[in-house]
């Protein structure tokens, strides 16, 4: 029989697995922070139940604690005062072993039923989780509802549907007969069983601590697996509240809430122990180079999936659209002061300058004209805040300081302070721009976390092209961009990109942005350049999660 859980969730598993077969849009969870879709109480009981978190303990019930942690700072200023369980990864690890046979259990498709009850639950708690994912990530209210909640939930989904397709291709028996000429044929019944390779650690970002968990957790959930979640600790509440609430919907449905836990370490070596511990058979990071290839590089009896640095760009030729084109880039540039993996750090322009709808633009015009568009975009207070929310870390504000000294580049836009009247204590910056020759690679070839962006002099539009490509595949990106009027210039960084193995934009200069990415239809990153070597989500993000142990007999 199937899982009641399935059966009540059908409808939105088809829906997905629609939608990343078509790649059309859809979604299942509602972006509007509207009463009239999440409930008229739903904004004030989840700012009600988010501050009711804040100076208190965060019990989980987790075997093996011994002792509490705390220490996030909101890069907003409010105080949050929180402390969680400290507990002994060996315990964690020991309960979620114990927990998986409990889980594999119930079979495929009753751990897509309970994973889609746990996203439809999440969904419920959006505010909460977007208060929890503002005020330890800096950023914007509405930028924190929607990646922070459904859209992160959507990321969720969109694992759970790959990872049910990938388990329903296994048949649970067969009739196996293999003829054998006038002798009686040769017949078997086989059964097979879809089990979890053991233990996923998801390792969090301090910038999009449900966004780029999600994925990692319900791919290793969905596939049979136990879970650990190692947030970082910058931003520990949102994966707290995430796995309080898997851990009492588990528990719910007679399964061991242990099957999913969370780790809380300020010890880099603790994350290394358990990254290579020999339970551990997968481990999904989102974080820095150095880090990432360390476990790229020693957690060997594991899949590793990380995404990490990279220099994403954008070539532009020429356009039809000037004044759409600098306020699409203006956008791009701004949204949450660049502290995201797809922002643009890298503007490829023709020494020549670019031809515009009302005639050429040299590089000098262009390099003041964006600058004109970034100022005139973030002239309202309002506008400003909402778009930039705050600088997380001390690490980025050195590096906005290092870039307004001038020391990268030319300053063409110098980064300013600005004051939130809601929030004095906010950390707020405006981007930075900086002008520089193609020669200078030491400034732009690597990544420079934060509002920080280079218009990158090159020879010509093929120069661009082939610099662009050339980045890419040695330093990594996630996504880039082009702007021309030729067919033969999109057409030639096209097959660039398939090179180079990025994700391309053309021509954006509408309401959709070269560092969005949606569910269901873009592929968040390649895996085929340095900058991850997994996309959220595909067939190869799940299928190495699960294994399929076969038993068979004479009939």
């Amino acid at each position: 029989m199937t899982h009641p859980l399935f059966e009540k969730h059908r409808a939105t598993l088809e829906g997905a697995l629609g939608a990343i077969a078509t790649r059309s849009y859809w979604s299942a969870f509602p972006e509007m922070p509207s009463p009239k879709l999440y409930g008229e109480t739903a904004p004030d009981d989840g700012k009600r139940a988010f501050e009711a978190h804040l100076g208190k303990p965060f019990e989980l019930g987790q075997p093996g604690r011994s002792g509490w942690h705390g220490g996030e700072s909101s890069p907003y200023g409010v105080a949050l005062d929180v402390s969680y369980p400290v507990c002994d990864p060996e315990a964690l690890i020991a309960a979620g072993l114990e927990a998986m046979k409990g889980w594999q259990a119930v079979g495929a498709d009753g751990r897509t039923g309970i994973c889609l009850e746990i996203l439809d639950r999440l969904n419920k708690q959006s505010f909460e989780l977007a208060h929890a994912v503002m005020m330890t990530t800096g950023q914007g209210w509405m930028m924190a509802f929607q990646a922070g909640a459904p859209h992160a939930q959507d990321r969720g989904l969109e694992a759970v549907a790959y990872a049910w397709r990938e388990q329903s291709f296994v048949p649970a028996e067969a009739v196996w007969e293999k003829p054998q000429g006038k002798n009686p044929a040769l017949v078997m019944k086989k059964h097979f069983q879809i089990v979890g390779r053991g233990i996923g650690l998801v390792v969090g970002c301090g910038t999009f601590p449900t966004w780029n968990t999600y994925p990692g957790l319900f791919a290793a959930l969905s596939t049979g697996n136990a879970v650990i979640v190692k947030p970082h600790s910058n931003a520990i509440l949102p994966a707290a509240i995430t796995v309080r609430t898997v851990r009492a919907v588990l528990a719910e449905n007679g399964i061991d809430p242990n099957l999913v836990s969370l780790c809380v370490t300020d010890k880099r070596a603790t994350t290394q122990a358990l990254a290579t511990h020999p339970a551990v058979k997968s481990v999904d990071f989102t974080g820095g180079n150095v880090f990432g290839q360390w476990l790229i590089d020693n957690a060997r009896q594991a899949q590793v999936y990380a995404e990490l640095a990279g220099v994403n760009n954008i070539v532009i030729d020429s356009t039809n659209a000037y004044k759409a084109m600098l306020g699409n880039l203006a956008f791009t540039l701004s949204l949450y002061s660049g502290q995201m993996c797809t922002t643009s750090q890298a503007i490829f322009v023709p020494a020549g300058g670019i031809q515009t709808e009302d005639g050429p633009r040299s590089y000098d015009e262009f390099c003041a004209d964006l600058a004109k568009a970034i100022e005139r975009f973030l002239s309202k207070p309002e506008v400003a805040h909402a778009v930039l929310g705050a600088i997380q870390s001390a690490d980025t504000a050195e590096r906005i300081e290092l870039a307004n000294s001038g020391a990268l580049g030319k300053v063409v836009l110098a980064s300013a302070a600005l004051e939130n009247p809601e929030f004095p204590a906010a950390k707020v910056r405006t981007p930075v721009l900086l002008a520089c020759d193609a020669a200078d690679e030491k400034a732009y070839m690597e990544e420079r976390f934060g509002p920080i962006s280079f218009i990158v002099k090159v020879a010509d539009t093929a120069a661009a092209i082939a610099l662009s490509e050339r980045v890419v595949s040695t330093h990594g990106a996630l996504t880039v961009g082009v702007y021309s009027t030729q067919q033969s210039v999109i057409d030639a960084m096209t097959e660039a990109t398939w090179r180079s193995k990025v994700a391309l934009s053309i021509n954006l200069t509408g309401g959709v942005f070269v560092n969005q990415s949606a569910a269901y239809s873009d592929y968040h990153g390649t895996g085929g350049n340095p900058a991850a070597n997994a996309s959220y989500a595909d067939s190869a993000f799940v299928a190495n999660r699960f294994r399929v142990i076969q038993r068979r007999y004479h009939v």
